[in-house]
């Protein structure tokens, strides 16, 4: 049985205003992308295929991963305009996975025994998705701000990854969905799944409120101090 691990690298951090893509920001003296790929090479996959800018995967290939010691690298992809794109293009490279987890490479404070229950969860039930309950009251709302209708609480998690799936099954929902106008809305493959096959079941697997994906300044200052690095 061969598992792969899809990071997904490709995204430019416009909403950080870096100046860099955040995944690539040093913080606690290496790269944020870098915890997850620790994450995954001590876990059981066997492969990591980072799905990378092309104008990034010299520097991924020849020198982040090198010097981190990522034996499990198995090679880069060529990011989309969407994360549709991105996540198929990860997927066209694990041909010949039985099973795969796509992870969002700016979440670093993913664990090893998160990764290997999604593992277990997706062999066991086809799909497994990471997420959390909430701990607030969730209210859906009108597009002009008017508070339309309560969601139950215990029926309301937060998603995360990774997103673990049997790979025949997620590749066709992909490829299912290339070319559709959906993909610019979509922003999870549980989403795509559910799209292409209504039926099928997805089960949850308990990941970690602090399984956080940096994406704004306050979550960047977060991740210095949780891991100990002092804010500019």
């Amino acid at each position: 049985m061969k598992t792969t691990a899809i990071i997904l690298s490709a995204g430019k951090g416009t909403r950080l205003k870096s100046g860099k893509p955040k995944q690539y920001l040093e913080v606690g003296g290496k790269p944020l992308l870098v915890y997850s790929l620790e994450a995954y090479e001590k876990s059981r996959v066997d492969n990591i295929i980072i799905v990378c800018g092309d104008e990034d995967s010299d520097f991924v290939s020849s020198m982040l991963v090198p010097k981190y010691g990522i034996t499990k690298f198995s090679g880069t992809a060529a990011g989309g305009r969407e994360r549709c794109d991105s996540v198929l293009a990860g997927l066209r490279a694990a041909e010949g996975s039985d099973y795969v987890l796509i992870h969002d490479g700016a979440r670093p404070f993913i664990s090893v025994d998160v990764i290997n229950e999604a593992i277990d969860a997706a062999i066991e039930y086809e799909a497994a998705v990471c997420g959390m309950p909430v701990k607030d009251t969730i209210k859906l709302v009108t597009e002009d701000g008017f508070i339309q209708h309560s969601t139950r609480r215990r029926c309301t998690w937060l998603m995360q990854t990774p997103q673990a799936f049997r790979y025949i099954l997620i590749r066709a929902a992909y490829e299912s969905v290339l070319n559709s106008n959906v993909c610019d809305e979509i922003t999870d493959d549980a989403a795509v799944l559910k799209l292409a096959c209504p039926d099928q079941k997805i089960k949850l697997v308990m990941g970690g409120y602090e399984n956080i994906k940096i994406t704004t300044k306050e979550d960047l200052e977060y991740a210095k101090w949780k891991l100990g690095s002092q804010p500019d």
